[in-house]
């Protein structure tokens, strides 16, 4: 459906930063709905949790369908849906309409980044790509925090925001291919490659962004309930996060594959466990800028190599779209995990537990990437000039499937054949060529 390119994919991008921006705005969003409506801190975040949870149940379900509707036909509708629902939730203070707009717009959202994962996924490069669309997404999440907390009080200007980025990007869904017979071929009918691989990578990235998000969806009550700060201050302090995440991304679109990618996903798991615990505990805004403005800078890092894992798993983006909804189910039950917890065991206490899970599950997430996407363990690993492992470059550049040998699996073994020793010509036996030797030993 989508064709390879060597230009910067614009549309997909811009669609991807429509998709990711709810998550990116959850506290935020979160935060102005226990404070604008009858909701408790708990409610409120059971609100953020449906919305991301319609968002992952998008991507479930039309993860396989987005060739047979047509990734522009889909992407409007996930565009509209996105319009509609959160601009509804926006202008009303009804509890019963916020939530149902809400739910509305987390499916819009779910629908535009299934187009845009697919998408990303058919790319020569698609962890440029993924870059490309997080560096979009968190400049944009950056400016809203910005500018937000000088709005007013109220619930609708972060639904409003993401309401007019969908309608901002709705002109690019023009340049997006249109359905197409595709879907009758051999190659849609096939089954999903590397199975195993990515049923534990889907599995892990569900709690690893249950973990993420359950610190970020109540960072906002963090710095003003126990870090005793104002919300202006508390927006400041996630822009330049966001900020330095930016800085983060760009760096890690350098560096590429140069260090595969078990050692981005796994260190860079171990170092974001040590930034939750900092961040949940912080009573200060030194302690809590730091802890934040850290983790921000690793978390999207570590999620466009997860990303870009996820995409080299299969060419169609089949993998790249279910394991980004079970990464949103992790995301969706965030708000609410997070809530709990720390109503039940404090902050401090919850940022120890969600520490010690993440640890925990960087355990299997860099063992897929060693085994299908990172530098390979076995020794005498095929090399090509330069020194680059070259099933490594074909992971991330797109090559088709049996050119180069699968990633993980072990070199064949070289296998010397003895030749007997040859004659030794005589030396009247070789003589230079040309029209004049030819036409001799023709004459001759």
């Amino acid at each position: 459906m989508f064709a390879r390119s060597t230009t910067t994919p614009w549309p997909l991008v811009a669609l991807f930063t429509a998709g990711y921006l709810a998550p990116y705005l959850l506290p935020t969003t979160v935060g102005r709905l226990d404070a604008g409506l009858p909701l408790s801190a708990t409610q409120a975040g059971a609100v953020g949790s449906a919305l991301l949870l319609s968002s992952a149940a998008a991507g479930f379900l039309l993860a396989s369908r987005v060739d047979r509707v047509g990734p522009r036909t889909l992407a409007r509708i996930g565009l509209a849906l996105a319009v509609l629902g959160y601009g509804s939730a926006a202008l009303t203070h009804a509890v019963p309409a916020v939530i149902a707009g809400a739910v509305v717009g987390g499916f819009g959202s779910g629908t535009a980044t299934t187009v845009a994962a697919s998408g990303i996924a058919a790319e020569r490069d698609p962890h440029r790509a993924s870059t490309l669309g997080l560096l979009c997404v968190s400049a944009l999440a950056g400016a809203v925090y910005l500018t937000v907390p000088h709005l007013g009080a109220g619930h609708g200007q972060p639904l409003a925001a993401i309401a007019l980025t969908a309608l901002a990007v709705w002109p690019l869904t023009g340049r997006l291919p249109v359905r197409t017979a595709r879907e009758h071929t051999r190659v849609d009918t096939s089954g999903l490659p590397h199975r195993r691989a990515g049923l534990v990578l889907a599995g892990t990235l569900l709690c690893w962004s249950l973990a993420q998000n359950s610190l970020w969806g109540v960072s906002g009550r963090i710095g003003i309930d126990q870090a005793h700060l104002s919300e202006v201050t508390v927006g400041a302090v996630f822009a330049i996060a966001l900020g330095t995440g930016l800085v983060g991304v760009i760096g890690a679109g350098t560096l590429g594959a140069r260090l595969g990618r078990a050692v981005p996903i796994g260190a860079g798991t171990a170092l974001i466990a040590g930034c939750i615990v900092l961040s949940a505990s912080a009573h200060d805004l030194r302690t809590f800028a730091t802890g934040e403005i850290a983790w921000n800078t690793l978390y999207p890092v570590v999620l466009s190599y997860v990303l870009g894992l996820a995409a080299s798993l299969d060419p169609r983006g089949r993998w790249a779209v279910l394991v980004g909804s079970a990464s949103s189910l992790g995301t969706a039950a965030g708000p609410l995990a997070g809530s709990v917890l720390s109503a039940r065991a404090g902050f401090p206490a919850m940022g120890a537990i969600l520490a010690v899970g993440l640890v925990v599950i960087a355990v299997p997430m860099t063992g897929v990437a060693l085994h299908t996407g990172g530098r390979l363990l076995v020794p005498g690993t095929v090399r090509r000039r330069g020194g680059t492992p070259a099933a490594v470059v074909a992971s991330s550049t797109g090559s088709p499937c049996g050119a180069v040998p699968q990633i993980g699996a072990p070199e064949q073994p070289v296998v010397e054949i003895p030749m007997d020793t040859p004659a030794v010509p005589a030396q009247g036996a070789y003589d230079t060529a040309g029209p004049r030797q030819a036409a001799t030993a023709t004459g001759g």
